[in-house]
């Protein structure tokens, strides 16, 4: 009787093994705790008393640059509305800019979503010098999808909010890492929407995909970190 293994052996022509999406977390060490973000507060106080209202004045702030970053690049903005498929409503933006053969942010979405973030509330003290206390608390505000169509990834996003700690996501898919690497390289192959059907030098193919490293994903990380709008200016910024 026929195993299924021996029945995919018939039928398959190629063979590679390659890294599929990646989901990386990054977040700030230093505002991880109450202590260090009352220093942050110090540092953008220039002298004066921290409060929690300066949270909202750096997120309205960075708010700002986003609305601005987009405006000035003709990003379209789409505020994703329950139950859409957010990668459905990026892919024509995606496919359009390979079309085009640009690189870039090519569609900036709005959701609102649940987040993890630092509030802060009054805690005694005269009036002239207040008391303040800070928590993390669950909170549902909007995050921002950076939609981006990378020259070494491909389709790729990065999502970040306003709200300390300023978390941030990126998203990263090692298909198409391997596929932009091969078409540089010369080499003939029938892509897949998550992978290759065929290719005329899978040897060489298999190197590709094996030679995927961190430091790829570094480069990702710096390019855009450095594009994109910030909360933390540079003068204050946190290592």
């Amino acid at each position: 009787m026929a195993t299924v293994s021996s029945l995919l052996a018939d039928h398959v022509s190629l063979q590679v093994r390659s890294v599929d999406r990646i989901f990386l977390a990054g977040y700030v060490p230093r505002l991880q705790c109450d202590g260090q973000l009352v220093t942050f507060l110090n540092q953008r106080a220039g002298g004066t008393i921290p409060s929690p209202a300066m949270l909202g004045k750096i997120g309205d702030a960075y708010v700002e640059q986003i609305n601005a970053f987009a405006k000035a690049r003709e990003i379209p903005v789409v505020r994703f509305a329950k139950g859409d498929v957010k990668e459905d409503v990026a892919r024509p933006h995606m496919q359009q800019a390979e079309r085009e053969g640009r690189s870039g942010v090519v569609m900036l979405g709005v959701a609102q979503e649940k987040a993890w973030a630092w509030r802060g509330w009054r805690d005694g003290g005269r009036d002239e010098h207040p008391h303040f206390k800070f928590a993390r608390q669950t909170v549902f505000v909007n995050h921002h999808y950076w939609y981006i169509f990378d020259p070494d990834w491909g389709p790729s996003f990065i999502k970040t909010n306003a709200y300390a700690p300023y978390p941030l996501w990126v998203y990263l898919n090692g298909h198409e890492w391997a596929k932009r690497q091969a078409a540089r390289e010369g080499i003939q192959f029938t892509p897949l929407d998550n992978g290759f059907r065929a290719c005329d030098h899978p040897e060489r193919l298999a190197g590709i995909c094996d030679s995927l490293s961190e430091q790829d994903i570094f480069r990702f990380s710096d390019r855009w970190m450095r594009t994109l709008p910030s909360p933390f200016t540079a003068a204050h910024t946190i290592a």
